[in-house]
């Protein structure tokens, strides 16, 4: 993997909050697999690491509203998702980003009321361009549905992606190296959350 300056290079977490991948998830089975696989630890220690590289991170939230007034509902996974017991409403703790990732005061959050994809229809591609970012690192889940939407909307609007293979997760488990062998590997530089932190250790980032 080429070497990645944190000047230009942002960090994308998407969906790692308490609703999704937390104890009291909404999807049991996908946040056992983020946190028995160590995908939820993996994402920690690379938010831990570009704060410490000067590495822009930025946090993906997906939330409706109590009344559920513009959410989608146009795919059985939106109708689904509403009647689930635990629901991503906005201000509840289901849309925090969940431990043990800790957002520093430089964090971005950026939340959306709607759709598949953390980038489609929010603030983040026009962040990352204010910021000067031309590579985004994207980490977190699901290999299902929203990392591989993030990954394309982001190539498409021309920024370079880095996606750390052990760093995101789906259900079941299998799936996700099927999705990075034969999907996301054509698009995106595939590495490892061990070798983004090598990158990222202050012995090796600038002073």
């Amino acid at each position: 993997m080429p070497e990645l300056d944190p000047a230009t290079t942002a960090l994308l977490t998407v969906e790692c909050q308490n609703g999704v991948v937390g104890e009291e998830s909404a999807l049991p089975e996908l946040a056992k697999e983020a946190r028995d696989s160590g995908m939820l630890g993996r994402v920690a220690a690379l938010v831990d690491a570009a704060h410490g590289a000067g590495v822009q991170v930025l946090h993906a939230i997906a939330e409706r509203r109590p009344d559920g007034l513009a959410a989608n509902d146009n795919a059985r996974l939106f109708r689904a998702a509403g009647k689930l017991p635990v629901r991503q409403l906005s201000g509840s703790r289901a849309v925090e980003v969940a431990a043990p990732i800790e957002v520093a005061e430089n964090d971005l959050v950026v939340r959306r009321l709607h759709g598949l994809s953390p980038i489609a229809g929010t603030d983040v591609d026009a962040l990352l361009r204010n910021l000067g970012i031309r590579t985004l690192v994207v980490a977190g889940v699901s290999s299902n549905v929203a990392i591989p939407n993030t990954v394309f909307d982001a190539v498409n609007l021309g920024y370079r992606v880095v996606v750390p293979s052990d760093a995101i997760a789906g259900v079941p488990a299998a799936y996700t190296a099927e999705v990075i062998r034969n999907c996301l590997a054509l698009v995106a530089t595939v590495t490892t959350a061990e070798a983004l932190l090598a990158q990222w250790a202050p012995a090796h980032c600038p002073p």
